[in-house]
Order: structure tokens, then sequence, then C-alpha cells
């Protein structure tokens, strides 16, 4: 998602952004000096929590102020260091039943996965490396945004402290190493506000790869839940020059973890293509 976002689950995730409270021990390491990239690999480790199911509502906006709804329920599993989501579309008729799967692997060497299956088709797309920056769903979302960045593809540099919302903050610069994760990202630079006292990344700025395109991120209503924090609005707007061309709301209900409802068998292609 960007540092800000991991899975839709995880998205809550950058995007939101999903962390336990940090014990005393954290604490006192968080008062230490930490270099940008230090920071930057806790945001990304932090836990999001497992066996997770919630409900999304997706507000697309264009230019014109039109908006379009769609629900969403998702599902999320940790596989010890990977992360699986699902999310599969329950409204408007014209999306229902389409689905999006996502394996998001811990391992340097491994590509990750995602799959979308499209109802009117009847057959599932494996989603390639060059296009994983595309909209996801027509909204300002990529499908790269629902995976985690690996901090070896990145250089960072720490831009001092902040404060957003009476809370302190880390102001950290990310540049990608690699034209191929420019590709992917679709991302030139960014720059995150990162919660001292969580780890949380709680708004971001993205320098797009589409010439004169900048993407905004801000995380809302950030709660904790069975001791897991997440925001329960995100909301992300891109601007063409200094136009805002789109912008998209999302909202989490029902969230619920350690769901012994969510297996394994959830998260397969066959189930993609069979919906809930």
């Amino acid at each position: 998602m960007p540092h800000v976002l991991r899975s839709v689950f995880l998205l809550p995730l950058l995007l939101f952004g999903f962390v336990l409270t940090p014990g005393v021990q954290d604490k006192a390491q968080a008062a230490e000096e930490l270099t940008a990239r230090e920071i930057m690999q806790r945001v990304i480790d932090r836990n999001t929590g497992n066996q997770s199911i919630m409900d999304m509502e997706m507000q697309l906006i264009d230019k014109n102020n039109k908006v379009r709804t769609r629900e969403i329920r998702s599902f999320g599993l940790d596989q010890g260091e990977d992360d699986w989501s699902v999310m599969f579309f329950l409204s408007p008729a014209d999306t229902k039943n389409t689905g999006f799967l996502t394996y998001d692997y811990y391992d340097d060497e491994k590509d990750d996965d995602q799959w979308l299956y499209l109802p009117a088709l009847g057959k599932e797309k494996r989603i390639a490396s060059n296009d994983k920056s595309s909209s996801f769903m027509g909204s300002d979302l990529t499908n790269a945004d629902f995976i985690k960045r690996k901090t070896k593809n990145y250089d960072y540099e720490l831009l001092g402290d902040d404060e957003v919302a009476g809370h302190a903050v880390w102001k950290i610069k990310s540049i990608p190493r690699t034209e191929k994760e420019i590709k992917e990202t679709g991302v030139l630079e960014s720059i995150a506000w990162i919660r001292k006292d969580n780890y949380m990344s709680i708004q971001s700025v993205q320098r797009l790869e589409k010439k004169g395109r900048t993407k905004y991120f801000k995380a809302l209503e950030i709660e904790e839940i069975d001791g897991i924090w997440m925001a329960k609005e995100l909301r992300v707007f891109t601007k063409k020059g200094n136009v805002k061309s789109h912008s998209t709301i999302i909202r989490f209900t029902n969230i619920q973890f350690n769901q012994e409802s969510v297996t394994e068998d959830m998260f397969t292609v066959r189930r993609l293509k069979k919906g809930l």
C-alpha cells in the first residue's frame, strides 16, 4: 500500500496500519535514535492480527464529485512470515462476486502473487508484475498497494520530527532503488509520517511515475481493537498538477480477529471463483 498499507487487511492496514501497542521495551527503543530504515522496517513488521474478517465500504469520487459506492468483505490469514488476504465484492450488481486474492511473501526472493476473478468473464486473471501499478477496481489504490514493500529495495532519508493531529511523528522519504520497483508500484518517491508511539504510517504523499501526478493518503479514526491499532477510515486522492482528479474513501466496519471460521481453504483460486 506504499508503506502506509500492507494488504487490505494489511490495508487497514498503510494504508491504514495495524500494529500492536508497543511494550515497555519497544517504547525504550523508540526513544533511542533510530535510522530511517529501522523505523520503516518496524512499520512493515507490525502485527496485523490473524484470522481477520471485516467489511469495507469504498466510495469512488470523480472530478465532478459523482460518487460510486462498492461494498466488500475481506478476510486475512497470518501464515507465519507471510500474509494472505482475499476480498469479495458484495455490491453493486456490476461488481458483485468479483474476487481478489493476494499472497504477500516475506521472502525477498519470491515475487508476491495476486489473482483477480471477474464473474462476467468466468475466469481468474493472475496479475503480472507490470500490472501491479494499475488501478484497483477503479479506485485511487493500485494492486501494489496491497503488498508490503521490501526495505532492501528502497533508500530512506529521515527528514526530521513533526506533529500530526497531536501525535509526535517521524517524517521519512523513500526512493525506490530499481526500475523494477518503480514499474511495479508506479511510485518515484514518497514521504510518510510515522507515529512514534505505535509505528503507524498515518499519512503519506507519493510522486507518481505518471507525469505531473501525486497521490495522497490519510488514515483517520485510529482505534485500538483487541490490542491492535488500526485506522477505520482511509482517504486517498490523486492530483494532476494542482487539481484533484479523483478520490477514494474506504471505511472499515464489523472488524473481527481470531475467527476460527477463517481457514486456509478460503485463500485459493478455486475458492476465489466460488465466492462467498
